[in-house]
């Protein structure tokens, strides 16, 4: 999937960035999103109703389908992948995840309580301080800390326009590296 894509994926700052795109796709509050860890990543998602039944969206661990369901939206075409064999599979396996571990997903949660430019500043927080650790400049444990670090210092705008949000995302940039060197 790429580096960036795959040391977000084990600092759980993806986690995060899904906490946030849950609260803007499906206008939900931090109460009603609830992150699981499932080491087969088969299950992509879950949907719970409101009379309790839980809808999966299931598949293969492979980017192509939902790339592919991007591009040829609403149609679905054939796909280029393996089928999901459930019974080859045999189970799946979930659990809650120990945010003393992982504080990227008490970041997101974070980020959908206050809203505002809390957001482009995680993400460019993210995006320097994975570089960084790429380039190694920074241990892995680094990342989130400087992450948290950014969003502690941020100058907060909860009703930001699309300037505010630009200068957000500079500022969060400019800090991390300043936080770095």
């Amino acid at each position: 999937m790429g580096q960036k894509i795959t040391i977000d994926s084990a600092t759980l700052i993806n986690k995060a960035l899904e906490i946030i795109e849950a609260k803007w796709l499906f206008n939900l509050d931090s109460t009603q999103i609830e992150v699981i860890i499932h080491p087969e990543s088969i299950v992509h998602s879950l949907v719970e109703f409101c009379d309790g039944s839980v809808i999966a969206q299931m598949g293969v661990p492979d980017m192509k389908v939902p790339i592919q369901f991007a591009l040829t939206y609403p149609y679905r075409e054939n796909g280029n992948v393996e089928s999901l064999d459930l019974a080859k599979l045999g189970s799946l396996n979930f659990r809650k995840p120990d945010i003393d571990k992982f504080p990227a997903i008490r970041l997101g949660y974070e980020v959908v309580e206050k809203g505002g430019t809390m957001g482009a500043t995680l993400n460019a927080a993210n995006e320097i301080a994975v570089q960084a650790f790429l380039e190694r400049k920074i241990k892995f444990t680094d990342i989130t800390k400087t992450v948290e670090h950014v969003m502690k210092k941020h100058n907060f705008i909860k009703d930001p326009t699309l300037h505010d949000i630009m200068n957000a995302d500079e500022n969060a940039r400019k800090e991390t590296k300043k936080c770095l060197s």
